[in-house]
């Protein structure tokens, strides 16, 4: 019976070099454009989390489930500024694309003769 060869075995090192780093848990404010200003707290227990910008003071709240990290908090809030900046928009009338005032339509069948 011979011996294993020893490449046939995977170096321990290799796979302890391999770390994953920490996802951020401070985030750019979308309103006073800050950068590491927003901080999320996510409360597992209770099944929330809170995200606050330290500058303008903007919060936003969601639920969260075992699997829910900081950034998805952070996304979800995204989201939700851009669907409730659509629904603003779409309320709104257009604006007029030029200061001097549009010119009234001409009157029909009108008798100036």
């Amino acid at each position: 019976m011979g011996k294993r060869k020893k490449s046939s075995r995977k170096p321990a090192a290799a796979t302890a070099a391999r770390r994953r780093e920490p996802l951020d848990t401070a985030f750019t404010c979308l309103f006073c454009h800050h950068d590491k200003s927003v901080t999320v707290r996510v409360d597992r227990k209770e099944g929330i989390a809170q995200l606050v910008c330290r500058v303008c003071d903007q919060r936003y709240q969601s639920k969260v489930n075992h699997l829910t990290e900081p950034v998805d908090i952070y996304s979800e809030w995204l989201d939700a500024a851009d669907a409730a900046q659509k629904e603003d928009h779409g309320t709104r009338r257009p604006a007029a694309s030029s200061s001097r005032p549009a010119p009234a339509p001409p009157s029909v069948g009108s008798d100036d003769d």
